[in-house]
């Protein structure tokens, strides 16, 4: 079952309805159902009110709340795929991607696959200890340095070879997704971390980004929820789609990176 809390629609401004955890959370559901014909590269992350996106203890995890929870669920649920960088994988403990019990319906009904893929981005290959010799290995996403290592793990089906064109071993993300959505995984869900979300920022293949604010302040040098080598110039524009707020202080924004028809830019 879904977290019992609530959340208010603050945007659209003149939406008020309030979206109320029943059985199988269709509100929330409908609100991020996709056109499934449609590829599309969604990111989600979490930061705290002054922009930390790691807890005192490194993970990401720790600024979670039910209702960040609540939605991160539905996210996954959506998502044909789940993309995340390796040091992301080793920090937050990743393993098999469950569908949540109450949400396998909505699943069946989008169309998609009983199983979340996982994707994992490495630079050298490397699968993290976690997701070794297990029964449904993750795929990982690399450059030609890692491409040996990457096979041996995984086997040479889940080993996406990407050699990125200015320097042959970073993995080339917009080639990544695109070989992705060709073996039918469209709908992209990338967890991070802040380096990763950087690079697809980079790369210009990040159609969407949900972004929960957490009631908390951390202070100290954690990292921001997209942070890499550059900055991107220029800074790219957004557009937001709705914002929901729980009764905890969360703020819960979803962003569109594409200008919505209409918008006039």
């Amino acid at each position: 079952m879904p977290a019992d809390v609530e959340l208010d629609l603050l945007v659209p401004a003149r939406d008020d309805r309030r979206l109320a955890a029943p059985p199988g959370d269709g509100d929330l559901v409908r609100l991020f159902a996709r056109e499934r014909a449609d590829a599309r590269v969604r990111a989600n992350m979490v930061a705290s009110i002054d922009g930390a996106a790691t807890g005192t203890d490194g993970r990401s995890g720790s600024l979670g709340t039910p209702a960040d929870r609540r939605v991160f669920a539905v996210l996954r649920a959506l998502a044909d795929v789940v993309l995340v960088g390796a040091g992301t994988v080793r920090a937050e403990g990743y393993r098999e991607l469950p569908v949540a019990a109450h949400l396998r319906a909505a699943r069946e009904a989008a169309g998609l696959a009983p199983r979340i893929e996982l994707a994992v981005v490495t630079r050298r290959g490397d699968v993290p200890r976690g997701l070794r010799g297990g029964p449904h290995p993750p795929f990982v996403v690399t450059g030609a340095g890692g491409a040996e290592r990457a096979r041996a793990a995984v086997g040479a089906d889940r080993a996406l070879v990407v050699p990125g064109a200015r320097d042959p071993d970073s993995p080339d993300l917009r080639a990544a997704v695109h070989v992705l959505g060709a073996r039918g995984l469209r709908h992209v869900l990338a967890e991070g971390g802040p380096r990763l979300l950087a690079d697809l920022l980079a790369a210009d293949v990040v159609d969407e980004l949900c972004l929960t604010t957490s009631p908390l302040l951390l202070a100290g040098d954690a990292p921001r929820p997209a942070m890499g080598a550059s900055a991107l110039d220029p800074a790219r524009r957004a557009w937001l789609r709705h914002l929901l707020h729980a009764s905890d202080g969360t703020l819960l924004a979803c962003w569109d990176l594409r200008a919505p028809v209409g918008s006039g830019t």
